[in-house]
């Protein structure tokens, strides 16, 4: 299991905005981020959808984090381009499990789990964290 390209790209922009805190304009975001142009505007659209970064129009125009990088953790923004973390499928509502005659399949609750400790981790992790260790 490995989280999408997508969602590394967008921590690492998220990172990026967060240690400017200013508005900044997608090209400089796409080089500073390694992430061509192209795919910076798509994960910036998604990001400025789930209010995570504003945008600015006009020849002064860019992006900007719209939530203290403080207050903004890895699980906000990876549940921004994913949807709810589960480690399978079955959990979620859209495609639930077999179950047994129990009403849950055997290993169900081993996966409630296991996805309820990993949106807890990442939850624990800001971004004020990532970029004071990015500047150590």
């Amino acid at each position: 299991m490995h989280l999408t390209r997508e969602s590394d790209y967008a921590i690492r922009i998220v990172t990026f905005l967060a240690g400017r805190n200013k508005i900044t304009g997608a090209r400089v975001i796409a080089d500073g981020t390694d992430v061509t142009l192209r795919f910076s505007l798509k994960i910036l659209h998604s990001l400025v959808q789930a209010k995570i970064v504003e945008s600015f129009k006009g020849t002064n125009g860019g992006y900007k984090l719209a939530v203290d990088p403080e207050k903004l953790t890895l699980y906000d923004v990876i549940s921004a381009i994913e949807g709810e973390f589960y480690i399978n499928r079955c959990l979620s509502e859209e495609n639930p499990c077999q179950r047994n005659i129990e009403g849950k399949c055997k290993v169900h609750e081993i996966f409630e789990d296991v996805s309820k400790l990993v949106r807890e981790k990442l939850s624990q992790v800001n971004f004020a964290q990532l970029v004071s260790e990015s500047q150590d």
